[in-house]
């Protein structure tokens, strides 16, 4: 008798929800998919170490909620990154020759975003919280696993690899295109502070009071075809 009460309960509950979404507005809600991909460039903003941004590139899945009468929509999507960064260096502390040493970071990207219907079906703006998990920075070239990283002593470019690999961000940018093609720009900024791991390190700076902070950056252009 009990799970006959609450199968009458679940399907009038199913009943009702379905009967509401359905008459109010008179439109259903649709879903659509699409996959994208495009040009990355990174960078960390820090007063720790002399930066220079450098392009990669990032594909990933979305599926968008598409509202019609609304002026939004809402889409969650999950992107894969290679991206690339370039920090000061020098081949030992007595050497007065200083060039940049190149990493690479791998990133996974998780975001909920909102798409503000400027022009329904062909211009929207964007923007949303993002939730990332990163790998650790990997020099590109062994050989300068020993170089020195830029007002350090006792700093090794190897040194550097082990930021903080979770991390929260913020998303904006801008979609135009046509029902099936789109292109987008996209400005991505880490709220976390993504050096903060380095300050359980042993590190030594010139004046010794040094704590690592540092926000990421990252600049993407690319298309996304949808379904």
């Amino acid at each position: 008798m009990k799970k006959l009460q609450l199968t009458l309960l679940v399907v009038l509950t199913l009943g009702f929800v379905t009967n509401s979404f359905s008459q109010k507005g008179n439109y259903a809600i649709q879903n659509g998919f699409g996959i994208g991909g495009g040009l990355t460039q990174f960078n960390i903003v820090t007063d720790n170490f002399t930066t220079k941004s450098s392009n990669g590139f990032l594909g990933g899945l979305s599926s968008t909620v598409n509202i019609p009468l609304q002026w939004y929509d809402i889409s969650f999507g999950m992107q894969l990154s290679e991206n690339n960064i370039e920090i000061m260096g020098s081949s030992s502390l007595v050497s007065s020759f200083k060039e940049f040493i190149a990493y690479k970071m791998f990133a996974a990207q998780v975001a909920m975003l909102m798409h503000i219907k400027v022009i329904p079906d062909y211009f929207t703006i964007e923007l949303g919280p993002m939730l990332q998990y990163n790998g650790k920075l990997e020099l590109k070239e062994n050989s300068k696993k020993g170089y020195i990283v830029d007002n350090y002593v006792n700093f090794n470019a190897e040194d550097i690899s082990n930021i903080s690999q979770f991390n929260i961000n913020g998303a904006i940018g801008a979609t135009v295109g046509i029902k099936n093609f789109k292109l987008k720009a996209q400005y991505i900024y880490g709220f976390t502070n993504i050096l903060k791991k380095l300050n359980s390190e042993n590190l030594q700076a010139p004046d010794n009071t040094f704590k690592f902070k540092g926000n990421q950056t990252m600049l993407v252009l690319g298309a996304a075809v949808l379904f």
